[in-house]
């Protein structure tokens, strides 16, 4: 009688520490999906944040196979795009760029006479664009600049080849200097920033085809 108690005994504990361990290893198996799921989670909101991000870099680019990735901003406030994937192809069309004043991108093949030219009306931008590949400063304005900045502005385009000056009506700010792959606001024709952006960029390191001409183009 002992014995089978003894025995009873044993069998229920057994059954008790299989229970026990059928448990512990639900336990388990519930902890290691858990941790599955937390990590597929947190790796989808990754893969989502990158690709907003992304998207939101994107929003420079152009179309008309006018290529115009995000730009990076100086300390100064200079833009700078990547000039390597600034579209160069010449076209016969209007391009859509993606920044106003252009910096680079598709062209026409007939660039803007930039030998110290000053336009009193608004000209093609695929032109000026052109002007830009053979290294010239492009000066724009709008209708906010005083007059008697653009008097002084034009004075330095006259007096400067391989540089040009129109208005730009939709542009952001009253002046504003472009070059290939680059671009500032100046606070008018005094600003010191006017002279060192010319100094660096007429004929700069940025220019796709150094030393092209900018006469024996289009005059307007």
């Amino acid at each position: 009688m002992g014995s089978a108690k003894k025995s009873s005994t044993a069998s229920r504990k057994a059954r008790i520490e299989e229970m026990r361990k059928a448990e512990r290893a639900r336990d388990r198996r519930g902890r290691i999906i858990t941790i599955t799921l937390s990590a597929v989670v947190v790796a989808a909101l990754a893969v989502g944040g990158v690709i907003l991000f992304q998207k939101g870099d994107d929003s420079d680019t152009a179309g008309d196979g006018n290529s115009a990735p995000t730009f990076k901003t100086t300390a100064d406030g200079e833009k700078v795009w990547d000039a390597k994937k600034l579209g160069r192809t010449h076209v016969t069309k209007d391009v859509s760029y993606s920044m106003t004043p252009p910096v680079g991108g598709d062209h026409d093949q007939v660039w803007m006479n930039c030998n110290g030219d000053v336009y009193k009306d608004e000209i093609p931008a695929r032109h000026a664009v052109h002007s830009l590949e053979h290294g010239a400063v492009w000066v724009t304005y709008n209708d906010k600049a005083k007059p008697a900045d653009l008097k002084k502005l034009e004075a330095k385009v006259k007096q400067t080849p391989y540089s040009l000056m129109s208005p730009v009506k939709d542009q952001k700010d009253p002046v504003m200097l472009s070059a290939w792959g680059h671009q500032r606001t100046v606070t008018g024709a005094d600003d010191p920033k006017v002279g060192s952006f010319f100094s660096t960029y007429v004929q700069g390191k940025q220019t796709p085809e150094p030393g092209a001409a900018c006469t024996g183009g289009k005059s307007q």
